[in-house]
């Protein structure tokens, strides 16, 4: 039987206040996690920003991204290894529709062509 690929997008917040070594790394871990896993389509580091609410009495986190590809078991076992994580201050995965995924590939290439012709002007 063949294995289900889906779509997913996950945030995940970093605790900025242990240095931004520890935070490289723990983006680092994740992202490598991910990459292990799956395929990592895109990677937004958002970077540091202010949180809508302190959490444990934090107001800052480092806000990371990630979009990618993989069996439909492993988003549980990300989830697992996000809430075991200290240095994760909140996170969520979140599968994309398949319809969502198709038409937004299918609009790639116009906004590419689109892009060709303004070059050429």
């Amino acid at each position: 039987m063949d294995k289900v690929i889906n779509s997913y997008e996950t945030l995940f917040i970093v605790n900025c206040e242990n240095g931004e070594d520890a935070v490289k790394a723990t983006v680092d871990k994740f992202t490598g996690l991910v990459a292990e896993n799956g395929t990592v389509e895109s990677v937004n580091e958002w970077g540091k920003r202010r949180l809508a609410y302190p959490i444990d009495d934090i107001p800052e986190g480092y806000y990371v991204v990630v979009n990618f590809k993989s069996e439909a078991e492993f988003p549980a076992e990300l989830e697992r290894l996000f809430n075991i994580d200290e240095a994760i201050m909140r996170s969520i995965v979140v599968k994309i529709d398949p319809k969502k995924v198709a038409a937004k590939e299918a609009a790639k290439p116009e906004a590419t062509a689109e892009e060709t012709a303004a070059d050429a002007e």
